[in-house]
């Protein structure tokens, strides 16, 4: 089975968020970042393991993608890459929670 990128509901929720903080001031800018997230969480389909462990959590196995500004936290759990939370490089993320198998 190919592996997918699934968003937990409150990584989506702050995705969505990020998108429409970003697209109330440069709609082109949020289309843009879409883009280069969507780009970026597709690679690791192909190599789930090559984004960098969390710095503030290394015991926990959560790794990173960096996109621009922002930090989308995931989990590879079989066939599935869990992103379950997305931060921007300035907050002090909260401790990443385990995926929940819908």
């Amino acid at each position: 089975m190919r592996r997918k990128v699934r968003f937990t509901p409150p990584a989506r929720a702050q995705f969505l968020s990020t998108l429409a903080y970003i697209r109330a001031d440069r709609p082109s800018a949020a289309r843009g970042f879409k883009e280069r997230a969507n780009h970026d969480l597709s690679r690791l389909i192909e190599f789930p393991g090559s984004g960098r462990v969390i710095p503030e959590f290394p015991a926990l196995g959560f790794r990173e993608v960096l996109v621009d500004s922002y930090r989308f936290f995931y989990r590879d759990k079989a066939d599935t890459v869990w992103v379950v939370g997305v931060w921007h490089d300035a907050q002090i993320p909260a401790e990443p929670q385990e995926p929940v198998d819908g």
